[in-house]
């Protein structure tokens, strides 16, 4: 695997690719400007079925599998949400593979009660075809529809209580989860972090268990690891991949109350978890010029990147997101794990660490960020400006061990088209939340104090949420309070391809170019200021020295 490396740009870097929500660009940076590359996609294990076999045989921390089973036990099965990884993977989904591996071991067992979980958490409930294509066909039909589900976060009859953290949070989850004599939690892991038990109790866990895991006062007091200056180096403080992993994760949002409830959940119910690491895979390995450092593109390479960057541009809006939707990866699975919980959860973390971290020396003035042209809540295509500040000051700005790219009270500049577009299916509170909510403030916790309950509890979002597809009523305002803690960090935020009211709805400053947004933020950082561009995806996580 070839590592991420850091390149400054002279006369002879070649314009650079730049996402640009459903669009994409050759920009030239100025010259001086630090451009981070992530490292190159990892590659995979090969036999993945054996590895399944042999994690579960030997796991880590825990009893093989087949020798917690028994006949006449409650078995749930807990898969993580299809909205992980991001893109989609193309063919057939691993958690499928991890799902039929496991069954198998359980059928051998005489275990016959045996219900599968969709940990859907607050997001939005999957169709049936989505499903199926998460835990592959012949699960699928075996078990859809009277024990194959996704979760329900305000069924209040199938909710019950199974502890109380030290901090006074209940959890409560779902009944088939809660009255589990095992539970086995089948994971897909792509960024250190995300997951673990604290993911689990938060796809099984109610509304109301789950407001004070998305609550801005969470939000800005666990994100403050995001803005600490460490004593020392994060990787050289580490000392082992596994330490460095954790490092990242307690700067990766909102995880203190998650974590705790995570802790209650464990203490509730037996689980054993089973998980699977993927590489940073962008696309499809023809597209490889997503990946590819431009100075090295082939000519197809060249021609590709061009086609795609004017095919884009003369596609409607309708069309050209539909086809960020329908993009697919070749992901090659790096690791398999299985066991207790927390152990298999911390060396995913290390093992994904490990592919996507890059070592920057020193914070610049102004960071530089593209935005994905997908992501786990897009619903109406990346074009989305609610969930695009949420992808740039939520996600991208915390993706570092210690401190972020740009200094305190720096500038961000954005390359989004923010365009007030929201999905009837998908997103219908979102569409209220832009016209309602941000008209009145841009501030969380004013939004929180005045809107959030009226959201939460209105009949027609929640009936939404539970017999259509739609993101529940309070989706838009937890992914607003994510971006506080970037909010309150950062002097400016610029968005270059911005519509200029729309961005003035969502309390940032539109450009029309990078050249204009610089003169923008001149007043605050200067008319020379250090530039660093955040050459993603795929994903990378910025090790600030």
């Amino acid at each position: 695997m070839r590592p991420g490396f850091v390149l400054e740009v002279d006369e002879r870097t070649p314009p650079l690719l730049v996402h640009q929500g459903d669009g994409v660009l050759l920009e030239r940076f100025p010259v001086g400007s630090r451009v981070v590359y992530p490292p190159l996609p990892r590659p995979g294990i090969g036999a993945v079925e054996a590895a399944v076999d042999a994690a579960l045989s030997a796991p880590v921390g825990s009893a093989p599998l087949a020798s917690l089973l028994r006949p006449g036990m409650r078995l749930v099965l807990v898969v993580s949400d299809a909205g992980v990884p991001s893109p989609r993977m193309r063919g057939t989904d691993v958690r499928a593979r991890l799902i039929e591996r496991v069954l198998s071991v359980v059928a051998a067992a005489g275990v016959d009660d045996v219900r599968l979980v969709v940990a859907t958490g607050l997001g939005r409930r999957r169709s049936a075809a989505e499903v199926a294509a998460l835990v592959g066909e012949r699960v699928f039909r075996s078990f859809w529809p009277g024990a194959l589900a996704c979760h329900d976060a305000f069924d209040e009859a199938n909710l019950v209580e199974v502890g109380t953290s030290g901090a006074g949070e209940v959890l409560r989850v779902a009944r088939p989860v809660a009255e589990a004599d095992l539970v086995v939690s089948v994971e897909v892991v792509q960024d250190a972090g995300a997951g673990g038990l604290a993911g689990l109790a938060a796809g099984v866990g109610a509304y109301g268990s789950l407001r004070a895991v998305h609550g801005v006062a969470a939000a800005m007091r666990d994100a403050a690891g995001w803005f600490a200056v460490p004593d020392s180096p994060a990787v050289s403080a580490a000392g082992t991949a596994a330490a460095a992993a954790e490092a990242v994760s307690t700067s990766a949002g909102s995880r203190g109350v998650a974590d705790r409830l995570g802790a209650v959940l464990a203490g509730a119910v037996p689980v054993f978890a089973v998980t699977a690491t993927v590489n940073a895979a962008v696309g499809p390995a023809a597209a490889g010029f997503l990946t590819r450092r431009e100075w090295e593109w082939s000519l197809p390479d060249q021609a590709m990147a061009l086609a795609a960057g004017r095919g884009l541009d003369r596609l409607g809006g309708w069309a050209r997101r539909r086809v960020w939707q329908e993009t697919t990866a070749d992901y090659a699975v790096t690791s398999v794990g299985a066991g207790e919980v927390t152990a298999v959860t911390a060396a995913a973390w290390a093992e994904v660490d490990a592919g996507q971290r890059v070592a920057v020396e020193g914070q610049s003035d102004v960071l530089v960020v593209g935005s994905a042209p997908f992501g786990a809540h897009h619903g109406s295509g990346p074009g989305d400006a609610v969930l695009g500040v949420h992808g740039a000051l939520a996600e991208v700005l915390g993706r570092h061990t210690g401190r972020p790219v740009v200094r305190e009270h720096g500038a961000m500049i954005v390359y989004h088209p923010m365009a007030a577009r929201f999905s009837q299916v998908h997103q219908p509170s979102y569409v209220d939340f832009y016209a309602e909510v941000l008209a009145e403030s841009h501030d969380p916790a004013t939004i929180e104090a005045k809107f959030e309950r009226q959201y939460a509890t209105d009949p027609w979002y929640e009936s939404l949420y539970r017999s259509s597809l739609a993101l529940p009523g309070v989706h838009p305002f937890h992914r607003w309070y994510e971006t506080a803690p970037g909010r309150a960090y950062l002097g400016e935020v610029v968005v270059v391809g911005g519509d200029r009211a729309v961005c003035a709805r969502l309390g940032v400053r539109a450009a029309s170019t990078l050249a204009d947004a610089l003169e923008i933020v001149s007043g605050s950082v200067g008319r020379d200021p250090s530039i660093t561009y955040l050459h993603s995806p795929p994903r990378l996580v910025a090790d600030v020295r």
